[in-house]
């Protein structure tokens, strides 16, 4: 995880982020520096916005909290609606939490390898 906070003092302070950055970043930390997982991190974020991806991932508990609270109306409205509803919503919900477990898997995929 250090690796990724030296990535972010490095944007945030506009500085370039490349090896020799990161690895004295690191070594200021006290960390002992593995070239290998800062030649991985350099190249995973060549193309990547930092500003914006810190954007996105703050976003996420937002919409994640609203479509909670979404359900939670849902579930009121089932009770007064019947049975049916209730049955149609639930069909509904799990064929989209697949969906997103996908793609939770395939954004996130290999980061684990690359930062322990």
């Amino acid at each position: 995880m250090e690796y990724v906070y030296a990535a972010l003092i490095l944007n945030e302070t506009d500085a370039e982020i490349n090896e020799e950055n990161l690895t004295d970043v690191l070594e200021a930390a006290g960390v002992d520096v593995e070239e290998s997982r800062v030649k991985a991190l350099v190249a995973a974020l060549e193309d990547v916005d930092i500003d914006d991806a810190v954007e996105q991932a703050a976003a996420v508990p937002a919409a994640t909290g609203g479509a909670a609270g979404g359900a939670g109306g849902a579930d009121e409205s089932a009770d007064e609606g019947g049975d049916d509803d209730e049955a149609e919503e639930a069909e509904a919900d799990e064929g989209g939490d697949d969906d997103d477990d996908d793609d939770e898997e395939a954004s996130g995929e290999g980061l684990g390898e690359l930062f322990g």
